[in-house]
This record gives structure tokens, sequence and C-alpha cells, in this order.
């Protein structure tokens, strides 16, 4: 007994050696590792004892952050084997570990693990945003056995920037979980959650050795891009830089960067006066993106849009070439700094700046973002600087706030002007929650240079009422309910109501993992003052919404989502309501191959689109849609992926409408024709993994957009754009990982 005893304390007392990430939990790897048994419901968000036990171990080594997990699984509860594609969203048997490597509540790294390896990551901001785009490269395996499944993940010390160690000392925020996928459970350690206001900064706080960790890698590329439309070759070569030498200094610069489509964006109709946001993710803009997290609290408004770069030219020739960009990251003591600078090529080339610091006082954190966009073709220079401030003034309270000023300066005149928001949330226990939110953003503010805001001149607000029910029956179908009532106010800034809604939302989870949404918006008669693009605002009636979607994980070989919508609108109000449903099942051949076909249609009777100064063209709309494609794990290493989108719209005229000086539609004899749209997305991509974030591409592309002033019949316009060819090009990418 001597014996043993004195073997575990020589095992927890010699330095943390490596751990094999094998999948395998030895206990000798994992002696001195910190011990967590304590994991409880946090879906639904009850804090009782898990249904299945769950255990893991947190090990600090010198070639990064360890963590192990034992998942109980008895076979009387199903498990989800099938192989996913790197960031699923597939609700399978999977573990989470996320990691403040400051802990101090600002930025935090999301590892997932599926029982059958497959692996997801993000960068969590702003307390509960969730941004998948970004990847890193981290260890990981499993294996399985009749009573459960394990998991180990190692993560490098260098996969974040991170603050002087104290003493010797760090300390980490972490939070662990694992989600059992055939009921939807998810166990945590602490007890934390992403659907309370505070996520982040609710992270279990442990302390580690400090180690030290460098990184130099060149991830140099090639690609050849064949247009069989145009008959033409184009080659490309360049390189990523990544420079780590410590937490407290990273460096990341593209030179010649291909940012070549080996992603697809989903297509796309806006016939709307507000631009589409779209996500991005090229990896220079994805790696040590966080710092630059500057949300305007309004959607994905932010001011670091990194679309913009490499986005169309301000020429109008296609989207820009980029020569080079360069980002830094760092600390010193409790302060973070980023800056960011890109250079397009050409005449109409531009340059993009930002500079980004934060410093945090405990439980309050204060930021500035300064951008900077000159665009010599439009004579335009850009500068836009924003502060932000967090504070947490109790355990429940949670306030935040954000001021925005914007200086313009385009053929010798400026233009300035300012914004800003105020959240605060209320936790009041027993499952309620309150939340206040104004917002106001002068007419004259610009952001968009760099940024992305949907719209300028508003003034807004609103109060939340939340109650969480997460101890249901236990013969209920469903597990927690979360309920939340709203009333809005909206107006632009001179005043003109735009808004006033009351809206009721139920989001549900039932015990076989199937989630549910279903949310009400009642409009006030209101001013739409986008439709013209500054002709004239146009009154509207009042109007209602009703949204229901259903998403069903996979049982048996079937999965399906649903989405449901009824809506008026218009210059009618409520006499004529539109819908639109999609309906989409997925089909699993074996676990590793999946077939999905989604159609939707969609019918809005009364659509009125702009035509030109205050003329617009009240429609009535059909749309049919289908998204389709399969996905196809060859082997670890390898997918095919293919994915089809083809739109067909028809839109029949109504009538002709002007505004009248008092608002209000005056019926116009002036031509206005019928017209249809369609639009073509097909890609089929072969991955083939040649070492960690090092990829083997070839993309075939297919698309095209057609609109003309005919009617025709829905199905029609749908049959003749799987016709379209504008653009079809064969794309082949090799990059490759060197670490140094």
């Amino acid at each position: 007994m001597r014996l043993a005893c004195l073997l575990f304390l020589s095992l927890a007392s010699v330095p943390a050696l490596a751990v094999e990430i094998d999948g395998h939990i030895r206990p000798t790897e994992w002696a001195g590792a910190r011990h967590i048994t304590d994991f409880r419901q946090t879906q639904p968000l009850n804090g009782q004892p898990g249904t299945l036990h769950t255990e893991a171990w947190i090990l600090a080594t010198p070639q990064g952050l360890a963590v192990a997990f034992r998942c109980d699984q008895p076979p009387s509860v199903p498990r989800t084997r099938q192989r996913v594609q790197r960031d699923f969203d597939d609700q399978v048997d999977r573990v989470n570990v996320m990691v403040d490597f400051n802990g101090d509540g600002r930025t935090g790294y999301d590892f997932v693990v599926s029982s059958t390896d497959g692996i997801n990551d993000a960068v969590v901001t702003n307390e509960v945003k969730f941004n998948k785009d970004w990847d890193g490269s981290w260890q990981h395996a499993v294996s399985e056995d009749a009573a459960g499944w394990s998991a180990e993940i190692l993560i490098p010390w260098y996969t974040a920037p991170m603050h002087a160690a104290k003493d010797g000392q760090r300390t980490l925020g972490v939070y662990l979980d694992r989600v059992t996928g055939s009921t939807g459970e998810r166990d945590a350690w602490p007890v934390a959650s992403f659907m309370r206001p505070r996520f982040l900064s609710e992270f279990g706080r442990i302390e580690v050795p400090r180690y030290r960790q460098s990184l130099f890698a060149i991830t140099p590329y090639a690609s050849g891009l064949y247009d069989n439309v145009r008959g033409r070759s184009h080659f490309q070569q360049g390189a990523d830089i990544l420079w780590k030498p410590n937490g407290q200094f990273q460096l990341t610069a593209a030179l010649n960067p291909d940012f070549g489509q080996v992603e697809s964006d989903d297509l796309v109709v806006n016939f709307g006066a507000t631009e589409t946001y779209v996500s991005d993710k090229r990896p220079f803009f994805t790696e040590n993106q966080g710092i630059f997290d500057f949300s305007l609290l309004d959607d994905n408004s932010q001011l670091v849009y990194t679309r913009r770069v490499g986005g169309p030219s301000d020429d109008g020739m296609g989207a820009a070439d980029i020569d080079a960009a360069v980002k830094l990251n760092g600390s010193v003591g409790t302060t973070s700094y980023g800056v960011l600078a890109a250079d397009e090529d050409g005449a109409a080339g531009r340059f993009f700046g930002a500079a980004r610091v934060t410093h945090d006082f405990g439980t309050q954190s204060l930021g500035m973002l300064l951008t900077r966009v000159d665009r010599p073709w439009l004579d335009r220079e850009a500068t836009v600087l924003g502060v932000d401030h967090h504070w947490q003034p109790t355990a429940q309270l949670t306030i935040a706030t954000n001021v925005v000023a914007s200086d313009i300066l385009q053929s010798g005149t400026h233009a300035r002007d300012s914004g800003g928001t105020v959240i605060a949330d209320l936790e009041m226990g027993d499952g309620w929650r309150q939340q206040w939110l104004g917002m106001h953003f002068g007419d004259q503010l610009q952001v968009n240079d760099f940024g992305y805001l949907e719209r300028n001149d508003f003034n807004y607000a609103h109060w939340e009422v939340r109650k969480r029910y997460a101890s249901l029956p236990a013969d209920s179908a469903y597990s927690s309910h979360d309920w939340h009532v709203r009333i809005d106010a909206l107006d632009n800034d001179h005043g003109l109501r735009l808004r006033r809604q009351l809206r009721i939302r139920r989001t549900s989870t039932l015990r076989d993992g199937t989630t549910e949404d279903a949310q009400l918006n009642v409009n006030t008669a209101g001013w739409d003052d986008l439709l013209t693009r500054g002709h004239g605002a146009l009154f509207l009636p009042p109007s209602l919404d009703f949204f229901y979607e259903r998403i069903s994980p996979r049982h048996g070989d079937w999965a399906f989502k649903l989405d449901a919508e009824v809506f008026t609108g218009g210059l009618g109000g409520n006499r004529q309501p539109g819908y639109e449903l999609e309906v989409v099942p997925t089909y699993f051949i074996n676990d590793a191959f999946s077939v999905y076909a989604g159609p939707s249609w969609q019918r809005i009777p009364d659509w009125l689109v702009w035509q030109h100064d205050n003329l617009i063209g009240r429609f009535d709309q059909h749309t049919l849609q289908l998204d389709a494609g399969f996905d196809w794990a060859i082997d670890p290493r390898q997918e095919l992926r293919v994915k089809l989108q083809a739109i067909g719209l028809d839109a029949r005229l109504r009538g002709g409408y002007r505004v009248g000086a008092n608002g209000r539609a005056v019926a116009s004899d002036e031509p206005v024709d019928d017209f249809n749209v369609r639009n073509l997305g097909l890609q089929i991509r072969y991955r083939y993994e040649l070492a960690p974030l090092s990829y083997l591409y070839v993309v075939y592309g297919r698309g095209g957009y057609a609109m003309d002033g005919l009617a025709r019949r829905t199905g029609d316009v749908f049959g003749n754009s799987l016709a379209l060819r504008d653009d079809e090009q064969l794309l082949v990418k090799l990059s490759y990982r060197f670490d140094m």
C-alpha cells in the first residue's frame, strides 16, 4: 500500500509529459489532471445531473491543453454513427471544449469532436456569438466500446493570442459539454449556457502552469482555373504566412492571396434596398479575427466586414485582386491589440486598414476600433471610429454600450455623423429574464466602406421579457420551452414612424432531439422610407407574420427540416396573405453518404418593387426553389460534396403606383412590366486532406442569372434556370502547410 502511495505521489509531482492523442484514456498519461465528474443539464437548462454519466480530464502539457472525455452510453441509448464533414451542424453524439485563453470573457475558442471523429471549430465573441468560419490546427481522436465512447483533444498554446502569465501561472476560462444526439440533451461543466446573456464570462476558471510555444508556418498554394465559357485559363501562386513567436505577439500575412471559390455562397434574389450579408471563410480573414469583432448589436452589423476586401471593384470590372494583406495581434498586460491592412491591385484598388485595442478591468472592459478605407477611383476616404464598453455591475445584470462616428471625405467634401447602442440584460431567477435595448444611427453615418450596417437613419428601442420552462413533466414530448415577448418601436432619425411591433416567440426542444421555433409578429401601420431609395416614404397598413420551423435529427435513415411562414403586407395590408413553405428531407444511404432535396414554394401576392424615382410596381409573385445535393465522407481524409440551387421567380403586374406628396400610393398608368428571374448555382467539390490545414481541391462550378420582362408559368421559369451557363469553371487548388 505504501509503495502504491509513493508511486501515485511521484506521478503527480513530475512535470506533465506528452499525452498520446489516440482516443484511449490511460491513467498514467492523465496523472495529475483535473478530474471533472459534475456534468449537469444545460439543454434543457435545469441544472440537474446529466442522464448519462460523463467525466473529463484537463491537463496542461508543454504541447498544449489536453482534454479527455469518457461518455457512458449503454445499448439502450442509440448512438449516432454518421460521419460528418468539418464544421458540421448535424445532431450527433459529440463533445465540446471551449477555452478562453485569457480568462477575461472576451474571446473563446470552441473545439467540437463527434463520436465518429468529425470536428467543428469556432470563435466565440460578444458572450454568445459563434463564428464557424475559423479553422484551427489541433489534435483529436476517439474510440468506442460496448459501454460508451471516449475522446481526446490537444489544443496547442499557439492557437490564440494570450496575455502574459503571472508568477508562472496562467488563468484559463474553460467550458466542457457532452451532447447526446438521439435526445438532444446537453450536459455541461460548469452550468453555463449560450441561451443566457452571459456565457463566455461564466466559464470555469482553472490555473495551469505557463508554457511557451511558438509557431512559424508557411502555406504556399498553386491554383489553376479553366473558364469553359470564355475558353481561357488562369494560374496563380501565393502563400499565407503565420508567425507566432509567443502568446503575446502573432502575425499573419498573405502574399498574392488566392480567394477563389472553394466554398459556395447561397443564392439570394434581392430586390430590396438593403444589402445581403455573406460570411467569410477565407483563412487569412478568419485567423485571429476575434479581436476585430465590433458588433453594433443589430443582427450582423459590424465595423469590420472582411467580404469588402477583394469584393466588387469600384470600377465595376468584377472582383478586385489583392496584392498583399497583413495582420498583427498581441497584448501588453491586460490590453489586447490588433492591426489589419490589405491593399488591392490596380488603379481602382482600395486600401483597407483597421486598428483595435481592448482593455480588461475585471467586471468591465473598454475597447476602441479605428478603420480607414482609401478608394481613389471614387475620390473617397472613409474613416470610422468606434468605442465599446461591457460592464457586469452585478451577478445578474449585464450592460453593453458602443458609440461610433464616421467621417467621409469625397471630392473635397466632408460628411460626418454618429450613432450608438445600449443593451441591458437582467437575469431575474426562476427562468425569467428581461432585456432593454436602444439604438440611434444618424442619417449621415456611413460605415459600409469596411463595415456592414443594413441601414442608417433610425432610432430603435425594445423591451423583451423571457420565461424558460426546463423541468417539464416526464411524460411530455418536450424537454423545454423558452417564451419571448417583445414590444419595439422603430422611427427614422427625422421622427417618421417606421414600425411598432409585438413579437411572441417560443423555442422548444423535444426529447427525441427535435427543435421547434414559432414566432408571431404583429406590426402596426407605418412608413417605408427605403423602398424608393430616397424619393419619398410610402405609408403601409398593418401587417402580420407567423413563422414556424421544425428540425428533426436523423432517426433511422431519415432527417427532416420544415420551414413554414404565413404573412401579409404590401398596399393591401392584411387583406391577402402570402406564404412560404420549405421541406428538406435527407436520406442516409449509409453513415457516410447522405442525399437531400429541399423544394420551397413562395407566393407574395402584394410584392412592391421599386422601378425608378418614386415609381413602384405592385406584383403577384410566385417562386419555386430547389436546394439539393449530397455529402459523401469517403474516408477520414476525403470528401465529395454536390450542391445545387436553382430559383425560378415569376412576377405578374397588378399595377404601377407613384408615391404621392402625402405618402400614399397613387395608381399610375406608366409602363411597368411583368418579369421573371432565373438563378442557378451548382458546385461539385472534392477535397483531400493531405495534412492538417493542407488540402487538394478539385471544384467544378456552374451558374447563371437571367431576368426578362415576360410572364411565364413559375414551373417553366424554374425549369429554364437549369439551363443557365453564364459561368462554367474547373478549379484545381493545392495548398500545403509547413510548420517550423
